[in-house]
């Protein structure tokens, strides 16, 4: 008789992989999540200003980032390293043989990854506004903004490094709070240690950050970060020395970074910040990371430039941009603020704004005095009005001022032409010196 056939023993499902376990699961992928729309709140908020240059993009980015995702990051990281003293089973992981530096590696993923996953659609997005509008001369930072996923994703380790070590229910919000104060005074300080952090604000938008910062910037933080985790998780003894390797990695990268000058990484971007001119007469120059609002700042200003044209003391050109106005310059307000994606909004708003810069006087502290003064003012106002007439409810009220605009109106272009020569020759901070119309 013929035994029956026994059936091959099974073989076990291979064990999950902890990486992708931990990742997929918990408060990760939700964190992520919370990042981009965070971050894409706060630029959606101003999105008109920044989505005509790159480098007001990625800087707007990096102090969204920095003071919006930096706090909630390090209090959902808290969150994530307290899971397993929340869960009693700390002294369990602890007899396990597997290397704790690894198995802590592994748990601190979750705070690291999906926030820089979340930071990067966040950054992918903006950059595709910014890009049908981004005319000109300038390029996005692609560099600063993988620096600034590092500092997001080193905040998630260093909050679930205190997760770990503080069991206090109310440590996660703590240390949102703290984190938020911390950068947001630590980028407004004047001290040139604000550029260690990842919201220090950057003003000038014709410049380029030097090439080594990123990879320091990047260096500085995950080195504290890694150098934290490891110390915290790794036995007593020789395994704890190997937090000295990124902890010197991040030192060094920090002292580079503090020996900046006060500018901080930025120097002038020799094809952003180069002047391009129109024809006119006064010329209007802007940096040609702004030469697409050129024709529109011109037009804006032809009106009161053809009055200009040609007279004694009348501005050579309008400028901004990096440098001092030479001999004849006079400083131009900077168009972009008056723009939205790259076109100027309301150019008479603008035309009057260049008329008060040009009209106005820098005087000193107590000019201009004397009896005169209340008319001189009314003068310098009947000039800038008709000069660049301000549009309905901008500037000041210019109704007491009607009656000089009146009589300017009513002159000859030769006498027009001629009072304009005198008024730009006087003091006008001596109310003595401003003459009549």
């Amino acid at each position: 008789m013929t035994a029956p056939a026994t059936a091959p023993p099974r073989t076990p499902p291979p064990a999950p992989a902890p990486l992708p376990t931990e990742l997929r699961r918990g408060l990760g992928p939700w964190l992520g999540a919370a990042v981009a729309a965070l971050v894409l709140a706060g630029m959606y908020g101003k999105g008109p200003g920044w989505q005509g240059r790159w480098t007001d993009t990625t800087d707007m980015l990096h102090v969204t980032t920095g003071l919006l995702g930096g706090p909630l990051v390090l209090a959902a990281g808290c969150v994530l390293g307290g899971r397993e003293r929340r869960r009693g089973t700390l002294e369990l992981l602890g007899s396990v043989p597997r290397d704790p530096v690894r198995r802590a590696l592994v748990a601190a993923a979750p705070a690291a990854t999906w926030p820089a996953a979340g930071h990067l659609v966040a950054a992918l997005v903006c950059l595709a506004a910014t890009w049908p509008y981004a005319g000109g001369a300038g390029r996005p930072f692609l560099d600063l903004v993988l620096a600034d996923t590092v500092a997001l994703a080193s905040l998630g380790v260093l909050g679930h490094v205190v997760g770990r070590l503080v069991g206090w229910r109310l440590t996660a919000p703590l240390l949102a709070v703290v984190g938020y104060v911390g950068l947001a005074v630590g980028s407004y300080t004047d001290s040139g240690a604000r550029w260690l952090g990842p919201a220090a604000e950057h003003r000038y938008y014709w410049d380029q950050p030097v090439g080594w910062f990123a990879p320091a910037s990047a260096a500085w933080a995950g080195g504290l970060a890694l150098a934290a985790l490891v110390a915290c998780a790794a036995r007593r003894g020789r395994p704890r020395l190997w937090a000295l390797v990124p902890l010197g990695v991040a030192l060094a990268a920090g002292a580079a970074i503090l020996r900046l000058p006060s500018d901080g990484p930025w120097r002038p971007d020799p094809a952003a910040a180069r002047l391009v001119c129109d024809g006119g007469s006064p010329q209007v120059c802007l940096p040609a990371v702004d030469r697409d609002l050129l024709p529109q700042v011109s037009a804006a200003l032809a009106p009161m430039n053809a009055r200009l044209h040609g007279l004694p003391g009348a501005p050579a050109r309008w400028l901004t941009g990096p440098g001092e106005p030479g001999p004849g310059d006079r400083p131009l307000p900077d168009p972009a603020e008056d723009a939205t994606r790259g076109r100027l909004d309301h150019p008479e708003q603008y035309a009057n704004a260049v008329a008060q810069w040009l009209v106005s006087e820098t005087c000193r502290p107590g000019d201009p005095v004397g009896p005169g003064t209340e008319q001189a003012a009314l003068v310098q106002l009947a000039v800038l009005e008709w000069l660049a007439p301000a549009p309905d409810g901008y500037g000041v009220d210019s109704a007491p001022a009607q009656p000089l605009v009146d009589r300017l109106k009513a002159k000859s272009p030769e006498e027009q032409r001629g009072y304009l020569a005198r008024f730009l020759a006087a003091d006008r901070c001596d109310p003595a010196e401003v003459p009549l119309p």
